[in-house]
């Protein structure tokens, strides 16, 4: 399955290193006072999406992240055995770019089509894996817009 997720460091602001930062292990936790709620927690991604689209890899597609915490879908609990976490740079309530909808839907073409057990019903949010504990991607996040550009994505040929 694939799970959309999504962050900003400090929340809501956008654009700095702090979020490769952080998923990296070498966040200043002195840098900012949120900062220092966050110490301590290790987590990662497979992939974030920045604002203006620009991708960036953390693990392997391959490999496990921990980006799923305590979680379940469809009966299946640690969905981080058996999941790809793709993080927005964005909050709940603040709208997603249309370049982030486009990339996701490109990346998201590729991934089911190298894993062809990852359908369009098997994209989710954190939010629908871990309800009660997790919002993200929050109600910003525009689900009918990502599956019309993943429609519009699913064998355009296009490379991400």
């Amino acid at each position: 399955m694939l799970v959309v997720h999504n962050i900003s460091l400090p929340p809501g602001q956008f654009g700095g290193p702090e979020i490769e930062d952080f998923f990296c292990n070498r966040l200043d936790h002195s840098a900012h006072p949120y900062f220092q709620t966050i110490e301590g927690i290790q987590v990662s991604a497979h992939l974030l999406i920045r604002r203006d689209g620009v991708l960036v890899q953390f693990v392997s597609l391959l490999e496990r992240a921990w980006h799923a915490g305590r979680s379940c879908f469809e009966g299946r609990e640690e969905c981080n055995d058996f999941s790809i976490g793709i993080e927005l740079e964005g909050t709940d309530d603040i709208p997603y770019t249309p370049e982030q909808y486009f990339k996701l839907a490109e990346v998201a073409d590729l991934i089911m089509a190298a894993w062809p057990e990852i359908t369009v019903g098997r994209i989710t949010g954190h939010c629908d894996i871990a309800p009660g504990r997790k919002s993200d991607p929050g109600p910003a996040f525009d689900w009918s817009y990502f599956r019309a550009a993943l429609q519009a994505a699913r064998g355009s040929g296009r490379n991400v």
